[in-house]
């Protein structure tokens, strides 16, 4: 929470889950198979576990997945999983709860351990997300590491991006995927990679006993030519780039009456088009500072990381 306030969508502008259920079957349509619920933080949304289950009636969908903060998880976890909820993603940054209520404003760290535990309990594969910060957390891989391996969760550890701007990013906050590999290797020895079979973000490596944690190195080295990932925001915003400047408004598309058919071609069309290399074009900027000032993201909330599935 890098702010003190945000500004809240209203409830109308939300799109209903019978609008997502039917964006859902429009994209699958297209060949989209696998779906991610993300946030900011989705199990703020009310009755989450029922839009769960109307995405699980759609056959195209091999897979449906939860990326939240764990605070709430405790609560919804069975409920989840019944659902046909199978993976979820938390983030947990760090061992410390003083470290959270300094960088977070959340007092709260119990709740997310307590959501792991749950959703361990549940029967859910779980994988942890610790976004590695210098000067804040990079001094805890290891100890995250042996978190992981206890809770029988995959780690994956995330260059700190700068998407948005509210958080004062700069690149000297960067741990790299070097950087972290080499302090894993200082602590457990060689360490291996493994083959990745599809186009997912995180590059995943092995210890000798098997053990295996991901790295997305997204700041230092972009994985633009091969991501095959878009985001819907809660509004109905399609955004074909986490960096992106502009998206399609599909709600909008939705409410006028238009017809599965149409929004389709509209979909297909401003996905053939895109030439989006965000992360690719911050990587060779001379000077790299936080993507945008306070001032217009205020002015356009939908570029900021929370508002776009980051």
């Amino acid at each position: 929470m890098p702010e003190q306030e945000y500004v809240w969508l209203p409830r109308e502008s939300i799109l209903s889950f019978e609008e997502i259920d039917r964006l859902t079957g429009i994209f699958a349509g297209l060949g989209v198979d696998k779906i991610r619920l993300t946030g900011g933080e989705p199990l703020l949304r009310r009755d989450l576990p029922t839009l769960v289950a109307l995405l699980r009636l759609r056959p195209e969908l091999r897979d449906i997945a939860l990326t939240t903060n764990g605070i709430l998880l405790g609560r919804y976890a069975t409920e989840l999983r019944a659902a046909g909820l199978r993976r979820v993603t938390v983030s947990l940054d760090t061992l410390r709860p003083e470290r959270m209520l300094e960088f977070a404003r959340s007092p709260r760290h119990a709740d997310i351990l307590e959501g792991i535990a749950a959703a361990r309990s549940a029967g859910f594969d779980v994988k942890l997300n610790v976004v590695v910060i210098r000067g804040y957390n990079d001094d805890e891989l290891s100890d995250l590491m042996d978190f992981g391996r206890h809770a029988g969760a995959e780690v994956r550890f995330i260059e700190y991006m700068d998407v948005g701007g509210a958080t004062d990013w700069s690149m000297g906050q960067v741990v790299s995927r070097r950087e972290i590999l080499e302090t894993l290797a200082r602590r457990y020895g060689p360490i291996e990679p493994r083959a990745n079979p599809d186009a997912a973000p995180a590059e995943r490596f092995s210890f000798s006993d098997g053990t295996v944690f991901g790295v997305i190195a997204s700041t230092t080295a972009p994985f633009c030519r091969s991501c095959d990932r878009a985001r819907l925001t809660a509004d109905g915003t399609w955004l074909l780039c986490l960096y992106g400047e502009t998206g399609l408004d599909l709600r909008e598309a939705l409410r006028a009456g238009r017809s599965d058919a149409e929004i389709a071609r509209r979909i297909a069309a401003a996905w053939a088009a895109r030439t989006d290399r965000g992360a690719e074009v911050r990587a060779a900027a001379s000077e790299r500072g936080a993507l945008y000032q306070l001032e217009s993201l205020r002015a356009d909330p939908h570029r900021e990381m929370h508002t776009r599935g980051g």
